[in-house]
């Protein structure tokens, strides 16, 4: 994917996952989006940083001390090494963050 294309994909999947954050039902939320940095606060302490690599077209993921690297492929965000999906990596951090069930959707189809 030329880079181009990557940041059309990772700007759409950055706004897509921007507006499932907004929606989420609770006051302990709170997220910004700018030049392809997603970044979720959270009151209760913590964030979780959404950022695009481009030299490596890839869409890195922050949260709980640790990082994931996630690469488009046939419509979804795959872990470049487990093969997770980006929306299964984000619903379980938010799950367990806010001790409630979010649910995330693919943010990835294009």
């Amino acid at each position: 994917m030329d880079e181009a294309k990557f940041r059309q994909v990772v700007s759409a999947a950055l706004r897509a996952l921007a507006a499932q954050v907004d929606a989420i039902d609770s006051d302990d939320v709170d997220y910004k989006l700018s030049d392809g940095v997603l970044s979720v606060e959270f009151e209760s302490g913590g964030v979780f940083v959404l950022s695009q690599q481009v030299p490596v077209r890839e869409l890195w993921l922050s949260a709980f001390s640790r990082a994931w690297h996630f690469r488009h492929a046939d419509g979804a965000w795959l872990e470049r090494d487990s093969g997770e999906r980006l929306e299964s990596v984000l619903q379980g951090h938010f799950t367990r963050k806010l001790g409630f069930e979010v649910a995330v959707a693919n943010p990835g189809p294009a």
